[in-house]
């Protein structure tokens, strides 16, 4: 198996006032390719800090994060954002659509900084909106759209640039029972062609559906286990 993701001894501090804030102490792990793993904690525990990390968006105080057998830390700014912008794609919890766009065009997003023309980024969007099931729904705002619905967009955006890596953060955490199912599914399928994917969650019905838990407790790795299905 190909290794994806090296986490070694990573260790975050903030500075917070007079006092240090320790969200990362030491945590070791590696992720193989086509993963599909959960990172839980109770909220405090870090898992946000290690998820802004593997995405490239924050920087480790020490330790080393290794992806794609490339170094993080040496990589240049340009090097990075190309990394966020074609390596991994991002679904939030809180969606970040932008509200003047329609569904295609936030989908078309990424295909953006890639330089790709409209015209191609327009059918690339259309496409990915079709495999989310949301193709009758293109042209629509967000404030016109379901929660659900909003979700997919943002997992359509996520993988409209075919990244190897999808981070999700607490994807269903403003969803509610059925559509967080249906959320569900969707991600499964992504993992099934190929993807690696990689879910922050503090639900447990939710962490279920993967086939490896992360679990940390106060920025230290509290336990790794497979998840029988």
């Amino acid at each position: 198996m190909e290794k994806i993701i090296e986490i070694k001894d990573i260790t975050k501090h903030y500075q917070m006032g007079d006092t240090i804030i320790r969200a990362l102490n030491g945590v070791s792990f590696d992720i193989y390719r086509n993963e599909y793993v959960a990172i839980m904690g109770q909220s405090g525990s870090g898992k946000s800090t290690l998820m802004n990390i593997i995405g490239c968006l924050d920087t480790p105080t020490s330790g080393s994060y290794i992806l794609n057998n490339n170094e993080v830390a040496q990589m240049t700014d340009n090097e990075l954002a190309e990394v966020r912008n074609k390596e991994i794609g991002f679904v939030f919890q809180t969606f970040n659509l932008l509200p003047r766009l329609s569904a295609w065009e936030n989908v078309a997003m990424p295909l953006v900084y890639s330089g790709i023309g409209r015209t191609k980024r327009r059918d690339m969007a259309l496409a990915m909106l079709d495999a989310v099931g949301l193709g009758d729904r293109s042209y629509h705002k967000p404030n016109e759209l379901s929660g659900g619905q909003r979700q997919r967009i943002a997992i359509a955006r996520a993988l409209v640039n075919s990244p190897s890596i999808i981070l999700a953060d607490e994807p269903t955490g403003n969803l509610d029972s059925k559509t967080s199912i249906e959320i569900m599914n969707i991600l499964d399928n992504i993992h099934k062609q190929g993807n690696t994917v990689i879910m922050v969650t503090h639900e447990e019905d939710i962490a279920r559906y993967t086939h490896r838990i992360i679990k940390l407790r106060d920025g230290k790795l509290e336990s790794d286990v497979v998840n029988k299905h």
